[in-house]
């Protein structure tokens, strides 16, 4: 392989990890300190109480966590496997929560938005974690629905 292809595969690997982990950063960071449009620990917490993710607080808190250090394991192309975990049952729990009664569609509040990000998440665990990358991406998406079942579940306890 040349120098220029493998220039053009580290390429489109590092973008889509900019990209996809970039934004699950952002999405950690409105979580975590109410900035660019969020609503904080408080107001997140509040919200994941009316889903029924209870204690609501601690909810947002690893759920932030989980978009933070995701995405930014992702961005920097580290451990794609264990960052793809809280970043799949993040877009699982949300499906489950709020998105899958309105169906597939984005603009009837469906949930096209978290199967692209679980896709895009799992694509790029496949791409950078070498020879067994599908396994990887399967694993990190297991890994999500028991951790994404785990939090629903508990919420139904409390």
């Amino acid at each position: 392989m040349s120098n220029n292809s493998k220039s053009r595969r580290a390429l489109g690997r590092l973008i889509p990890r900019l990209i996809v982990g970039g934004y699950f950063v952002g999405h950690g960071v409105q979580k975590q300190f109410g900035v660019a449009g969020g609503h904080g620990l408080e107001g997140t917490g509040a919200y994941f109480e009316t889903l029924g993710l209870k204690p609501g607080k601690l909810n947002a808190q690893l759920a932030a966590g989980g978009e933070l250090a995701g995405g930014s394991l992702l961005v920097a192309g580290l451990f794609p496997m264990f960052a793809g975990v809280p970043l799949i049952a993040a877009m699982i729990t949300a499906a489950r929560t709020v998105h899958l009664e309105h169906g597939p569609w984005l603009q009837e509040g469906g949930f096209e938005y978290n199967a692209v990000l679980i896709a895009a998440v799992m694509a790029i665990i496949d791409a950078n974690g070498g020879d067994a990358g599908a396994f990887k991406a399967l694993v990190a998406l297991v890994g999500g629905a028991v951790a994404s079942t785990v939090v629903i579940e508990a919420g139904k306890r409390q």
